[in-house]
Formats: C-alpha cells, sequence, structure tokens
C-alpha cells in the first residue's frame, strides 16, 4: 500500500526532479507535489511524496530526515490527513462577504435620531 510523506523545509528552487532523483533511491515513487502558491506559481517550500510501499516511505523517512538538499536540511515525515474545512461562508472570523450589511442597524450615522 502506498504511504504519502510530507517533505518540507524545501528550497523555493527545488524541483520535483531533484526529489525524484533522492528519493528514487529507496523505492519506487507513485507521486511526487511540490505545493506552490497560487498566484505566483512560487513553491511554499514544501511538498509530497507518495512511496509504493509502508517500507519504502519509513525507509525514505530514516535516510532523508535531516539529510541537506540545496543547502538546507530537510523535514521528513508521514503525512497528516488533511483537516476537512468548514465552506467559506461558514468559517468563523475573517472578513464577511463584500455585500453583507447589517440589518439591525441603520446604515448611517445620519438616521439615527437622538
Amino acid at each position: 500500500m502506498a504511504k504519502r510523506l510530507y517533505v518540507g523545509n524545501l528550497s523555493h528552487s527545488t524541483t520535483q526532479e531533484q526529489l525524484e532523483a533522492l528519493f528514487s533511491q529507496v523505492g519506487e515513487i507513485a507521486e511526487i507535489t511540490i505545493v506552490t502558491d497560487r498566484e505566483t506559481g512560487r513553491s511554499k517550500g514544501f511538498g509530497f511524496v507518495e512511496m509504493a510501499t509502508d517500507a519504502d516511505a519509513q525507509e525514505a523517512i530514516n535516510r532523508f530526515n535531516g539529510q541537506e538538499l540545496d543547502g538546507r536540511p530537510l523535514t521528513v515525515n508521514e503525512a497528516r490527513p488533511r483537516e476537512e474545512r468548514a465552506p467559506r461562508g461558514d468559517r468563523p472570523g475573517g472578513f464577511g462577504g463584500g455585500d453583507r450589511r447589517r440589518r439591525d442597524r441603520p446604515s448611517n450615522n445620519r438616521s439615527r435620531r437622538f
């Protein structure tokens, strides 16, 4: 069964080909993803490598956690499952939608009578 690994502390210049060359030393790779910013396309400094077997994944953790790549020590561990997020309008905090208005009070101070 394939196991997904988190790979952190990547240099912004690290490529998928570099990760493939490194992780293929311990076994077969099912998938490699480097997470990028939607707007700029620049790497966010982390990614995921899915190893074909659990044994290969454990070997990759043992060998590559702390090993330098592009001058930075890698963080390699088992990826945690992604947490479910509430739909955007239901999330607490932040700024609401632009067209929402508070209906329980007047829209400007001039309409108030003292």
